[in-house]
């Protein structure tokens, strides 16, 4: 099994962008870019820090958490049912796209790609917390269901 741990609010998977740009010589040519190269830096060197031996092989099964920063505004009664873990997220970003941006910084790392991920375990979700962060566990197939 594989534990990691980034501290700081999780971070989603954005769309990419798309732009139209022109040559030199006057054509114009479409282009797409990544809007979220320093987010992944940071996410990535977060992810180096935690040393493990090899990316793994065969089915996986992950497990993710993500705990999202409590807005100021919250009353005192959500702080503290969020401060027992009982205050489920259910404002952007998706579940979705917080996986993506996981799976897609762990590609080569912590397994040698994405599709190995089979089933996602429990927990997996959002909710608020008072210290923002994304943990993930990532097992062997056997491991999980033995």
């Amino acid at each position: 099994m594989i534990r990691i741990i980034v501290e700081g609010p999780p971070i989603a998977k954005k769309r990419p962008r798309f732009a139209t740009r022109k040559t030199k010589a006057g054509k114009s040519f479409n282009m797409a870019y990544d809007v979220q190269t320093t987010e992944s830096g940071r996410f990535l060197n977060d992810l180096k820090s935690q040393v493990w031996k090899e990316p793994l092989s065969g089915p996986l099964v992950m497990c993710a958490m993500f705990f999202m920063p409590m807005p100021k505004s919250m009353p005192k009664y959500k702080q503290a049912l969020a401060a027992k873990g009982l205050l489920p997220h259910e404002k952007k970003p998706d579940l979705d796209n917080l996986i993506k941006f996981a799976k897609d910084c762990l590609n080569g790392i912590a397994y040698r790609d994405d599709s190995q991920v089979a089933f996602y375990g429990t927990p997996t979700g959002k909710r608020y917390d008072p210290r923002p962060r994304t943990e993930i566990r990532i097992y062997e197939f056997e491991e999980y269901f033995s």
